[in-house]
């Protein structure tokens, strides 16, 4: 199994040049699926022109499917709010957009939990969109539209990242609901480096709510 450092190393390079806040935003949410057992790589960031109008001209004017209805210009990945993510699956290399896929066996939705962490962090989910839905897409556009962005227009004031901060009720339920049972399958199985691993991750997530860890 990768360790969260690993995982969070995978995606590091595609989260340079968002704004602070959705950069904060973006490791939070690693972070956390992380947590919940569904590792994530976040595949896309922020877009030059130049290159989102080449994933416009595909499935138009270039071989392939139309992955986007934004020409250069009309997209929040050109402007630094927005991320695409994938699952990561076990192997640490191969990335799966398997909606129906339940990797830590929950018997929830690997893909869901995402969106519900996304969705805590503040970030809006491209599937909930009533016509083009863009199910990897996750954006946090501050209140401004996208022309407002294209007019050069920008947030106020820069976000704070602690608004983006973990709640401490809900660090205690992903403990409660996924580390803890780790951790007591661990020890039952004398696994010493599974048990540390999850009391690891637990304080990660201790920490990020602002409490102590133990």
């Amino acid at each position: 199994m990768l360790t969260l450092d690993q995982v969070k190393s995978k995606s590091a390079k595609r989260l340079e040049g968002l704004l602070p806040a959705v950069h904060a935003a973006a490791v939070k949410l690693i972070e956390r699926t992380y947590a919940r057992g569904v590792p994530i790589i976040i595949t896309q960031g922020l877009r030059t022109i130049e290159y989102q109008n080449e994933l416009f001209a595909q499935g138009r004017t270039k071989p392939g499917p139309i992955v986007t209805n934004a020409r250069g210009g009309k997209s929040f990945h050109n402007y630094g709010v927005a991320i695409d993510f994938a699952l990561l699956l076990p192997d640490g290399r191969t990335c799966s957009w398997d909606m129906t896929r339940d990797g830590n066996g929950n018997k929830l939705k690997d893909w869901m939990e995402v969106v519900d962490e996304a969705k805590k962090l503040g970030f809006e989910w491209g599937g909930d969109w009533p016509h083009f839905k863009d199910n990897p897409h996750l954006q946090m556009t501050f209140g401004l539209t996208i022309n407002d962005y294209a007019a050069g227009k920008r947030p106020a004031a820069p976000a704070k990242e602690d608004e983006c901060e973990m709640k401490a009720a809900d660090a205690n339920l992903i403990i409660k609901r996924f580390l803890q049972p780790d951790w007591a399958d661990a020890k039952k199985k004398g696994d010493a480096a599974g048990m540390q691993e999850a009391n690891r991750l637990a304080n990660v997530l201790r920490e990020a709510s602002g409490q102590p860890k133990q």
